[in-house]
C-alpha cells in the first residue's frame, strides 16, 4: 500500500513539474501575442523566473535513482555554477549593476537550465508524449501565424515588406528570424522523430516550414542550417559508409538549391548577397561584420578585460544591444547599467550602407557580445557548459545538428540570446534525450 501511496506522490511531482517546465517555456514563445493584446511588456521577463523556478522544483522534488540522470546533472550543473561565477567577476571588474548580471547570465545560461531541467524529470512514456505533443503544437501555431500574416493579413505589402511575417514573435524586431529559426528546428525535427507518420506527411510538414522562411525571407535561417549540416558531418563522421551517404545528400541538395535561386524566382531573393567584393579584408561586409572586435578593445582598462570582457550588458550581447535601452524605464530604478561602446557599434552601423540591410552582415551577434562583455574567459565557460551537453545530452546526430545551429546563429545576429528560439531549441535537445532514455526503459521492461 506505501509503494502505490509513493508512486502516486511521484507521479503527481513528476507532472506537476512538468507542468511548471512548459509553463515556463511558454512564456518565452508567446509574450509577444500578449504584450499586441496591451498586456504590460513586463511579461517578456517572466520566462527568467519560470524556468529557474520550473528547474529548481525539479531537482529539489525529483527521486530519481537513475544513475546517469544524476550523473548527467550534476555535471550540468556545475558548469552553470562556473559560468555564473565568470559572470559576476566581470560584473565585479567592470562595475556592472547586479540587473546586468542576473540578466546577462540568464540570456545565455537559460537554455542549459532548460536542459537540466528536461533531462531531470523521471519522465513515463505518457508523460513525455504529453510534453512533447505540446512543445510541437507551439510550433505548428508560430507557422499557423505566419502563414495567416502573409496570406490573410498580406502583411507583407505593408512597410517592411516580408520582415513583417513574424510568426508568434509579434512586434520584435528581428521576430521574423526567430519564427523562421523556430519553423526549421521544428521541420528539422518532426521529420526524423515523428516515425509513426507517413513519410509524405512529414514531408508535407517539412516543406510548409520551408516555405515558412521562404514568405519570411529569412536567408540567415536557411545559411545557418546549411552550415550546421557541414559542421555536424565532420563533427561526427566515424562511419564512412555514412558519411558518405551525408556527404552525397549534401552536395544534391546544395546543387538544387544553387540551380533553383537562379531558375525559379520565387527563391531569386537569395542570390542577393552573392558579390564577392563585400567580402574581401577591405570589403564593406567585413569592415561592418568585425566592428566590435576593432571597437571594443578601445575601452579596456585592464589587462583583466581580455580575461573577462567590458562587463555584462556592456557591449553587443542581447542585454547591452538591445534589452537596456527598450526596457530601461523599467531597468534603470533596478541599478541597470550601460557603457558608451554599445552606442558606439550602433553608430558604425548606421554608418554603413549595409547596416539596415540585412542582419548577416550586424555587428551585434551572439558570439561577439559573449566577448564583449565576459572576455575569452566568459567564451571559454560557455564552450565549456555547451561541451557538458553535447557529450551527456546530445545522444544522437539530430541534437548535435540542432545545437550546432544555435552556433552558427552566434555568428550571424543575437539568436544565441534569444529566449523564445533558444529554450525551442533547448526543449527538442531534452527531449531527445528524454525519447532515448523512454524507449530504453520500455525495451527492459518488455524483455522481462
Amino acid at each position: 500500500m506505501r509503494t502505490v501511496l509513493e508512486s502516486k506522490y511521484k507521479r503527481k511531482g513528476y507532472i506537476t513539474n512538468s507542468n511548471l517546465t512548459l509553463f515556463g517555456v511558454g512564456s518565452a514563445l508567446f509574450p509577444r501575442i500578449f504584450t499586441a493584446l496591451k498586456i504590460p511588456s513586463a511579461i517578456n521577463f517572466l520566462h527568467f523566473v519560470a524556468i529557474p523556478f520550473a528547474c529548481g522544483s525539479v531537482i529539489v522534488k525529483s527521486r530519481s535513482k537513475d544513475l546517469q540522470q544524476i550523473t548527467i546533472s550534476k555535471k550540468i550543473l556545475l558548469s552553470l555554477f562556473l559560468f555564473l561565477i565568470v559572470v559576476f567577476a566581470s560584473a565585479l571588474l567592470n562595475e556592472a549593476g547586479v540587473i546586468n548580471t542576473v540578466l546577462d547570465y540568464l540570456l545565455l545560461a537559460e537554455p542549459f537550465i532548460l536542459i537540466l531541467t528536461i533531462v531531470s524529470i523521471p519522465m513515463t512514456t505518457e508523460s513525455y508524449e504529453r510534453f512533447r505533443r505540446w512543445i510541437l503544437q507551439a510550433a505548428m501555431i508560430n507557422m499557423l501565424f505566419a502563414y495567416i500574416q502573409k496570406y490573410v493579413f498580406r502583411m507583407d505589402k505593408l512597410i517592411g515588406l516580408e520582415d513583417n511575417i513574424k510568426g508568434i514573435f509579434i512586434g520584435q524586431g528581428a521576430g521574423h528570424v526567430l519564427g523562421g529559426s523556430v519553423a526549421m528546428t521544428f521541420a528539422i525535427y518532426y521529420f526524423f522523430t515523428a516515425k509513426n507518420k507517413p513519410l509524405w506527411f512529414r514531408a508535407v510538414v517539412f516543406l510548409g516550414c520551408l516555405n515558412h522562411i521562404i514568405i519570411s525571407d529569412t536567408k540567415q535561417v536557411l545559411l545557418s542550417f546549411i552550415l550546421g549540416y557541414v559542421l555536424v558531418y565532420f563533427l561526427t563522421l566515424k562511419d564512412i559508409r555514412k558519411g558518405l551517404l551525408y556527404l552525397i545528400l549534401g552536395v544534391v541538395f546544395f546543387s538544387a538549391f544553387y540551380w533553383a535561386i537562379y531558375n525559379i524566382e520565387y527563391l531569386s531573393a537569395y542570390t542577393v548577397w552573392i558579390r564577392p567584393e563585400l567580402y574581401g579584408p577591405d570589403g564593406e561586409a567585413t569592415r561592418l561584420k568585425f566592428a566590435t572586435f576593432r571597437l571594443v578593445p578601445q575601452h579596456f582598462h585592464s589587462p583583466l578585460n581580455w580575461l573577462f570582457g567590458l562587463g555584462p550588458g556592456h557591449t553587443v550581447g542581447r542585454l547591452g544591444g538591445w534589452m537596456l535601452e527598450t526596457y530601461w524605464n523599467l531597468l534603470a530604478p533596478l541599478g541597470a547599467t550601460v557603457h558608451p561602446v554599445s552606442k558606439e557599434i550602433w553608430q558604425a552601423v548606421a554608418a554603413s550602407w549595409l547596416g539596415d540591410q540585412s542582419s548577416l552582415f550586424s555587428p551585434l551577434f551572439g558570439w561577439a557580445g559573449i566577448w564583449g562583455d565576459l572576455g575569452i574567459v566568459g567564451l571559454g565557460t560557455y564552450f565549456y557548459m555547451a561541451s557538458v551537453v553535447w557529450r551527456y545530452v546530445c545522444v544522437n546526430d539530430l541534437s548535435k545538428y540542432l545545437m550546432l545551429t544555435v552556433f552558427v546563429f552566434g555568428l550571424i545576429f543575437s539568436q544565441l540570446e534569444e529566449p523564445g528560439y533558444t529554450l525551442f531549441v533547448a526543449s527538442m535537445i531534452g527531449l531527445n534525450w528524454q525519447d532515448v532514455k523512454v524507449t530504453s526503459q520500455n525495451k527492459i521492461l518488455s524483455d522481462q
